[in-house]
C-alpha cells in the first residue's frame, strides 16, 4: 500500500496518498462539491453543509486524499487530486463489509489514479479486516467506474431500475457491486 510514498502515474504525473488531515477539508469539500455539481457519480443534487461533508465523508470513516507532487514545495499548495472513504457498510454482524466512496478531479481522470485509489482501497480494507466491498450505488451511466469496478474483480450483483434522477428530470438505473477479500 503506497501511503504517504509518491507514486508515478501514467504520463509522469505524481500524487503522493495519505490519510486526511484536517488541513484537507476545505480543499477535499471543495472537490466533493465539484463532483456532485457535475451529476454523474454521487446522489446529492446540492453542496452539502460543512456538518453534512464531515458526516459524509470524515466522521467514522478512513478518508485517503491524493495529493499532486509535482511542482510544489509545500503538500499543503498541492491541489488534492483524488479521495477515497472506507467505512463499514453495516453495523454489527455485517459489519465486515466495507463500503467505499471516489472522488477524482477532472484534470486527473484517464490517468491511472482511480485505479490507484481503488487498488489502494483494496489493501486498505484487507489490513482493516474487512472480507468483502460492496457498493450500493453505482450510477448505471458511469461507464468508467463501472469498467474500472470490474477490472478490480467487482461483479454487478443487482441492478436498480430508475433509482438516480437525472438533472434533466429522467432517471437511471443504479448498479450494486461486490468483491470478495478472501
Amino acid at each position: 500500500m503506497p501511503l504517504g510514498e509518491d507514486v508515478v502515474l501514467k504520463d509522469g504525473l505524481s500524487v503522493r496518498l495519505r490519510p486526511v488531515s484536517p488541513s484537507d477539508l476545505p480543499a477535499l469539500r471543495s472537490l466533493y462539491d465539484m463532483i456532485v455539481e457535475e451529476g454523474a457519480s454521487y446522489p446529492h443534487d446540492r453542496a452539502l453543509s460543512e456538518q453534512e461533508f464531515l458526516d459524509y465523508w470524515i466522521t467514522g470513516k478512513f478518508t485517503v486524499v491524493a495529493r499532486a507532487q509535482t511542482c510544489y514545495k509545500d503538500e499543503q499548495d498541492a491541489p488534492i487530486a483524488g479521495a477515497f472513504y472506507l467505512k463499514p457498510n453495516w453495523p454489527g454482524r455485517a459489519s465486515h463489509v466495507a463500503n467505499a466512496g471516489f472522488i477524482v478531479a477532472p484534470s486527473w481522470r484517464r490517468h491511472g489514479l482511480g485505479r490507484l485509489l481503488g487498488m489502494t482501497m483494496l489493501d486498505c480494507a484487507k489490513e482493516q479486516g474487512y472480507r468483502s466491498i460492496i457498493f450500493n450505488l453505482v450510477f448505471a451511466e458511469n461507464q468508467p467506474a463501472r469498467s474500472l469496478w470490474r477490472q478490480l474483480g467487482f461483479e454487478e450483483v443487482a441492478r436498480l431500475p430508475s433509482v438516480v434522477r437525472r438533472d434533466d428530470g429522467a432517471y437511471q438505473d443504479a448498479l450494486v457491486m461486490f468483491r470478495s477479500l478472501m
